[in-house]
Formats: C-alpha cells, sequence, structure tokens
C-alpha cells in the first residue's frame, strides 16, 4: 500500500513538472514571439529620404516609409532610433545593436565586408552644387574689375593728353585746333579718338613738323594700349567663365568645396587629390553653401536637389552631370535573417505600386528610379 501510494506521489510530482516546464516554455516562445514582430532601425537626418525633426514628431521621409511598408508586408512594427552622425548609425549595425539602418546609405564594397545589405533601394550619384550662372547684366558688371576700370582711365587719359598736346603743336595751323583751350578739350579729345580707331580724318592731317610726328607716336603707341586692353578684357571674361563652368571634377580646383566627413564623397575627392572642408552633417554644409562661406558641394545629388527645390531663397544650381554612380541599400548585420524577407518585401512593393507611389511622394510626379 505504501509502495502505491508512493509511486502515485511520483507520477504527480513527475506530472507537475513537466507541466511547469511546458509553461516555462510557451511563456518564452510567446515573449521571444513578441519581439520578433518588432524591428529597431537605427536612421539619421538626411532629407528628403530621412527626416527627424517634424511637426508629427514622428520621423518621415522616403527611407522611412518604405522601411514601414517593408515592416507591414512582413507583419512587423519597426522603431526608429536617431544616430549621433552617419558613421555611429553603421557602427549600430556592425556590432548588432539594431536590426539595421535605413537612410541614404550607398552600397559599396568596403562597407559590404563588415554588414550586409538589401536589394538597392535607390539609384543615386555624386553630383555638384553650383551657385546660378548670372544674368548677362550681372556678368557685365563682373568684369569691371579694378585693372579693367584702371585701363580705361589710362586710356582716357591718354587720348585726352594726346588731344591737347596736339592741340598745341596745331592751333595756329590747322583750322580744326583754331580754338581756344577751354573749347578744344572735347574736340581734341574726339580727334585723338578717331585717331587711334579710325587712323584720323583726312582733311585734317597735321600740318606742323612736331604735329606729325606726335601724331605717329600716338598711333604707334594706341596698338599697345588697344593690345593691353584687348588682352586684360579677354582674361576677364576667360576666367569669368571658367568660374562658372565645371565640366569635369578637375575644375573645381582652386574653389573651396565641402562635403561630408567620412562620406563617399568625401572618398571621391581624396581619390582625386581635390582639397575640401569637412563638415559632420549636410545641413551645416549647405548652410555655409548659402551663405557663402563654400562656393561649391560635392555630395548625393538627390540630397542636393532637394535642397534646392525646398529653398526658396537658394541661388544655387546642381550640375546635370553624374560624377559617380551609387546605389542606396538597407543595413543589416552580417548574416542577418531578414535580409531574403526583406528582399521579398522590395520585390512586392516595386510590383504593387507601392515604392513607384512613394517615388512620386517624394520626389515629384515625373521622377523615375
Amino acid at each position: 500500500m505504501d509502495a502505491e501510494l508512493g509511486t502515485n506521489f511520483a507520477m504527480k510530482l513527475f506530472a507537475a513538472v513537466a507541466l511547469a516546464i511546458m509553461t516555462i516554455l510557451s511563456v518564452a516562445n510567446s515573449a521571444a514571439a513578441q519581439v520578433g514582430d518588432r524591428l529597431v532601425f537605427a536612421t539619421v537626418d538626411r532629407p528628403p529620404f530621412a527626416m527627424l525633426e517634424t511637426d508629427s514628431g514622428a520621423p518621415e521621409g522616403f527611407s522611412i516609409d518604405l522601411m514601414r511598408a517593408i515592416a507591414d508586408d512582413l507583419g512587423m512594427q519597426v522603431t526608429f532610433v536617431p544616430a549621433e552622425s552617419f558613421s555611429a548609425m553603421l557602427d549600430a549595425v556592425k556590432t548588432n545593436a539594431v536590426d539595421g539602418a535605413i537612410a541614404n546609405i550607398s552600397i559599396t564594397a568596403a562597407r559590404e565586408v563588415e554588414m550586409d545589405f538589401s536589394q538597392p533601394i535607390f539609384e543615386s550619384g555624386i553630383q555638384i552644387l553650383m551657385p546660378k550662372e548670372g544674368s548677362t547684366l550681372g556678368r557685365v558688371g563682373g568684369l569691371l574689375t579694378r585693372e579693367i576700370g584702371t585701363a580705361i582711365l589710362i586710356a582716357l587719359g591718354l587720348l585726352f593728353g594726346g588731344g591737347m598736346l596736339m592741340w598745341l603743336f596745331e592751333r595756329n595751323h590747322q583750322p580744326y585746333f583754331d580754338r581756344p583751350a577751354k573749347d578744344a578739350l572735347f574736340p581734341s579729345f574726339w580727334w585723338a579718338l578717331n585717331l587711334v580707331v579710325n587712323g584720323g580724318f583726312e582733311e585734317r592731317v597735321p600740318q606742323t613738323k612736331p604735329g606729325r610726328f606726335f601724331a605717329v607716336i600716338l598711333v604707334v603707341a594706341s596698338l599697345f594700349v588697344v593690345s593691353v586692353f584687348v588682352a586684360t578684357i579677354t582674361a576677364a571674361v576667360t576666367v569669368e567663365a571658367l568660374q562658372e563652368s565645371v565640366d569635369s571634377i578637375n575644375d573645381l580646383d582652386g574653389r573651396d568645396v565641402g562635403t561630408v566627413v567620412g562620406s563617399t564623397s568625401a572618398t571621391f575627392l581624396n581619390q582625386r587629390d581635390i582639397r575640401f572642408t569637412g563638415y559632420i552633417s549636410p545641413q551645416q554644409m549647405l548652410a555655409d553653401f548659402d551663405a557663402g562661406t563654400i562656393d561649391s558641394v560635392v555630395f548625393d545629388g538627390p540630397i542636393l536637389a532637394y535642397h534646392v527645390s525646398t529653398n526658396s531663397k537658394s541661388k544655387a544650381r546642381v550640375i546635370e552631370r553624374v560624377y559617380k554612380p551609387e546605389n542606396y541599400g538597407i543595413a543589416l548585420p552580417a548574416d542577418s535573417a531578414m535580409r531574403e524577407e526583406i528582399n521579398q518585401a522590395l520585390l512586392k512593393l516595386r510590383e504593387d505600386g507601392t515604392y513607384e507611389a512613394l517615388l512620386k511622394r517624394w520626389f515629384g510626379a515625373n521622377y523615375r528610379n
């Protein structure tokens, strides 16, 4: 009887322990499922891809909306964690501190070594932001440099002086110069000007030997004066044209260039030995450009275009040429189990029109990617 009671007690104890273990496992699995339903993604402020300071208080932008759409397709929720900098965002991915990162993250071979990437989510490239070309009137005004102004004053002085000197030689011999000094100022200047430009007046040829000798000297000297004047104007026009034209990345030499430290644009400039001012954030860089602290920016084309289109006071233009094509992707920790699921969701969003709708919302109805 005692043995039977002992056996029943052992069986009941075993059943109770088994039930407790199953309950614990069930709770643990339930908690794990709840954690698995939520994604944590790092991001940075990069309008129009990611904007953290919004009226609603929630992050907005093309990349943010795209990641939300991907999470919805996967039946998950996504939370965005602002990073202090672009490099800090990528470091969070490398150390598995987050499930991934999204903004305007260029897919590069160096980054692929340390993390995984989704399929490209946006075709981009490095472009140049420059001041707008001036109007014709503005360009003419730009040619009025101190050197040109000095050359004009010297030329006028020589013509007035030469004309009055000719008046001294010819006033009693040439009827044209037979007038008082106060009345001879402009006629003498006009005679000298016509001598230099047209070779003089046939009917007003100097009559005295000193006058003829001086006229020859004046014509010969004018050849040098005109040559110097034309050369000065030509040089000024050439410099003005070079300053407004950037057909090659090498045309940035001598300009005050700005870009973001640690970006693919900075690497691009370093590889070409082009000096630049490095900025921590694009916002400060673009603010300095608008203020005239720097006169050109090399950075991601879509961000530069967005700055110009949303800034009504901006006197800037984006050079159409793409100097280095790039693709943006979603950064994921190395060997992330989410990569395939995210890629499949991306394909679905492209096929059902969601991706196209996001492009139109953030980049305009005519934009194609």
